[in-house]
């Protein structure tokens, strides 16, 4: 399911940033927004998909999509849920039409600044710019 998701996440980068990404395996340990989402597969497990951005990249999608220059912390969490509905709903088309596997998606969820490491089972981390979005599951 990681997979599926990270590919999406990849395409929100070139298509909707129109910026280049790179994957890389050490975390900075900048602040991060965290929201999470749950999504149902076709074979009825559960999961949580949780998205998060450093306030670099954030405010990079805020800028792109909003043109503020300068968004609040409440733009900037609307952001990160919007992103976050964004980026699983792409993988759910993905999962459809790419994967052949189904599944179902939920409302997205602010959680907080950071992510513990119990939060997550498997974890992908994007560079966009001088930003990071963190992609991680845990099955529920």
């Amino acid at each position: 399911m990681l997979p599926i998701i990270v590919h999406a996440a990849e395409n929100f980068c070139l298509h909707q940033l129109r910026l280049p990404y790179q994957r890389i395996t050490n975390p900075s340990k900048k602040r991060t927004l965290l929201a999470y989402i749950d999504i149902e597969a076709h074979d009825g497990t559960l999961h949580r998909v949780y998205i998060g951005c450093d306030d670099t990249l954030i405010q990079t999608i805020a800028e792109t999509f909003l043109g503020e220059e300068e968004s609040d912390e409440q733009t900037l969490i609307d952001m990160l849920l919007e992103t976050t509905n964004m980026i699983v709903g792409s993988a759910k088309v993905l999962a459809e039409e790419t994967y052949e596997t189904s599944m179902s998606i939920m409302t997205p969820f602010f959680v907080s600044d950071g992510m513990r490491e119990s939060d997550s089972e498997e974890i992908q981390l994007l560079e966009v710019e001088a930003g990071e979005m963190t992609i991680a599951l845990k099955r529920l």
